[in-house]
């Protein structure tokens, strides 16, 4: 029987053996019309369909098949690997470094660090990015991560609530995005007071503390990843909000894997932006929620604008 099974397919090849070398060449050049078709569909050969509109007469978009494998593939891993070793990078910083303490005692007296105005327009646009975070996350890795966790049901609800979410809010943080970059563009040009911040690693290692102006170069650099990516980002989200503005689909293939590059590079610089203005740093959130600094902070960490802001008697003595 094995060797049946072996030898019978083979007889196909006895009438060939017959045949003359015209007729085998003849036999070569005919290919199956339908090979041919499907070959045409594959290479995005316009067809013809009923349906009148954009790209209807391409029966199959072959790009897609590789949007998706990128997707689910090297960029979701490429994520995961960044995400991850930020997070581990920080934590094993702290156990090491600890907090930045104050090297001076705190004075009472302060400084104005930041106008109401500008907490505001700082704190809604980075709420809006931590809800645009976990939802977008949540969606990449949610096959792989909470379903095994929620069920499909319950995944079911919260992706299109997800959906829903991070389609309405990421128009309006775009608005608060460029409302920040437009706000502070002028006070983040890169100079050689902050190569030497950087030099000294931003006083992260250390007792000695570089001199900085009112912005430092981790927040400058900050900002400028804000004004590249974050405005990808946003100009990448609005393609895929909006795909009626008559966009063909590979651009918003394309669009999907800028933003979702872009998203994994803000997240990443948003853990250290963070870390640094809360537990890295003593005194460095006050400034964004009460709007004030102690003096020895500001001395501190951003001595030429602290010495520019006594210069102009800006300094608030709660005792006079």
């Amino acid at each position: 029987m094995l060797l049946a099974i072996v030898l019978l397919p083979m007889t196909g090849y006895i009438s060939t053996g017959f045949a003359t070398a015209e007729e085998q060449q003849v036999q070569v050049q005919q290919t199956n019309p339908r090979a041919d078709y499907w070959r045409m569909v594959r290479d995005n050969t316009n067809g013809y369909s009923a349906v009148k509109g954009r790209e209807t007469n391409e029966l199959i978009q072959g790009s897609g098949q590789n949007w998706r494998q990128l997707r689910n593939g090297p960029l979701a891993i490429f994520g995961s690997v960044i995400i991850g070793f930020t997070l581990a990078v920080l934590a094993l910083f702290y156990m090491w470094r600890g907090r930045v303490e104050l090297t001076h005692p705190r004075t009472g007296k302060t400084v104005q660090r930041w106008t109401l105005n500008e907490r505001r327009m700082h704190w809604i646009t980075a709420g809006l990015f931590v809800v645009l975070a976990i939802t977008g996350l949540s969606l990449l890795y949610g096959r792989a991560v909470l379903i095994p966790v929620f069920g499909h049901e319950g995944f079911s609800t919260y992706a299109a609530l997800s959906k829903w979410t991070h389609n309405i809010l990421g128009p309006v943080f775009m608005v608060g995005l460029f409302s920040m970059i437009i706000k502070w563009f002028g006070n983040n040009y890169l100079n050689k007071v902050d190569w030497e911040w950087f030099k000294a690693y931003g006083g992260m290692i250390g007792d000695n503390h570089p001199s900085a102006e009112k912005l430092n170069g981790g927040e400058k650099l900050w900002f400028w990843t804000l004004a590249t990516a974050g405005v990808a980002l946003c100009i990448s989200g609005l393609v895929l909000d909006f795909p009626n503005f008559d966009q063909e689909r590979e651009l918003i293939q394309l669009s999907h894997l800028i933003h979702l590059l872009t998203a994994i590079v803000l997240i990443s610089f948003a853990f250290g932006h963070i870390y640094i203005g809360t537990a890295g740093t003593e005194g460095a959130l006050e400034g964004m929620v009460t709007g004030q600094v102690d003096t020895a902070w500001a001395e501190q960490h951003h001595d030429l604008w602290f010495k520019e802001l006594e210069k102009k008697g800006e300094v608030n003595d709660p005792e006079k």
